[in-house]
């Protein structure tokens, strides 16, 4: 969710320059989704996977092999 509020607030800003107030609730929009998404002990890696690294390997597993 972070990182999509992100992408669409960065789209905002490329069409429309930054001082625009779509652009500009957007971005607070963003930044909130990310506060919260950090709040709630989500890494940053989980928002913004390393380059080059599939999304899916910085994931956590939820269904972890039991032995």
């Amino acid at each position: 969710m972070a990182r999509a509020a992100q992408h669409r607030a960065a789209r905002a800003i490329a069409a429309r320059g930054p001082a625009h107030p779509i652009a500009l609730a957007l971005g607070e929009d963003a930044a909130a989704a990310t506060n919260k998404a950090l709040d709630r002990g989500h890494p940053v890696h989980a928002i913004h996977p390393p380059r080059g690294i599939p999304r899916e390997r910085t994931q956590p597993r939820h269904n972890a092999e039991t032995a």
